[in-house]
């Protein structure tokens, strides 16, 4: 067998393990389809992680406006809520087989255990349109402040959330919401 015929049966096997991931979590409902790497969607069923596995966080295509709903809802369980910061690891962009654990605000809930979130960086970002800046909190140990990168969002299994680190006061959830309302016409819940 050649070296070729061995890399598609592997790419091929990956496809069908990430269709059964989305049929898992149901093909309609608001739930995207991931992002190729230039950012356009691929086509149904695959993925840019390994969404074979039930704690893959992958990177998706951006929400139509009827997608996604954004309220502020954190509450002592274990379910990652609305307003509350999780860590989780995130596949880098690069290469979906390489990756870091790092923050991630937790936006909406997509149904059968899984939540929309954006990553948060350290990095500075200061007037770049594609990130929010949203102060320190209890999700870095070293209080440094974030910034949220809006141009991206991922699909977290609740299996793939390694802690909760906080959330968001009420007020910097209602700038982040309303930013990302602007911009992608998602709701706000009153």
């Amino acid at each position: 067998m050649s070296v070729l015929s061995r890399v598609w049966d592997l790419l091929r096997r990956r496809t069908a393990r990430s269709g059964e991931m989305r049929s898992r979590l149901g093909a309609s409902g608001g739930v995207a389809s991931p992002r190729s790497r230039g950012g356009e969607p691929v086509r149904a069923g695959e993925t840019l992680s390994s969404a074979g596995s039930e704690s893959a966080v992958v990177e998706m295509a951006l929400p139509d406006a009827r997608g996604l709903r954004l309220a502020y809802e954190p509450r002592p369980d274990a379910e990652p809520d609305p307003g509350e910061i999780v860590w989780a690891w995130v596949p880098y962009e690069e290469d979906a087989t390489r990756g870091k654990d790092r923050p991630m605000l937790v936006l909406a809930r997509a149904g059968r255990g899984s939540s929309w979130a954006m990553k948060l960086t350290s990095k500075p970002h200061d007037g770049e349109r594609d990130h929010l800046p949203l102060g320190t909190g209890d999700w870095d140990r070293e209080r440094r402040p974030s910034w949220l990168d809006v141009d991206q969002i991922y699909l977290v299994p609740v299996a793939g959330i390694r802690r909760t680190a906080g959330s968001l006061d009420r007020s910097t959830y209602a700038r982040v919401a309303q930013s990302l309302s602007e911009r992608y016409g998602w709701r706000v819940a009153g």
